[in-house]
């Protein structure tokens, strides 16, 4: 009995790290270049506000 319970109790606590992980959100959410964190991207590598949310784009790209 004691072992059926600590396998269920191993299952809950397996599938509940499933759940809190899959409901993390990656983007980062902005509305000017400024709200971008700078340490973001590496070099040669810029950050820039792109539809609201915040990527890393190469520092001679012409077009963002």
């Amino acid at each position: 009995m004691a072992t059926i319970l600590k396998i269920v109790y191993a299952m809950i606590l397996f599938i509940s790290l499933f759940l809190v992980a899959m409901n993390v959100d990656a983007y980062v959410e902005c509305e000017t270049d400024a709200d971008c964190q700078p340490n973001m991207c590496k070099w040669p590598f810029i950050v820039q506000c792109y539809k609201n949310v915040c990527i890393c784009v190469h520092h001679t790209n012409p077009y963002l």
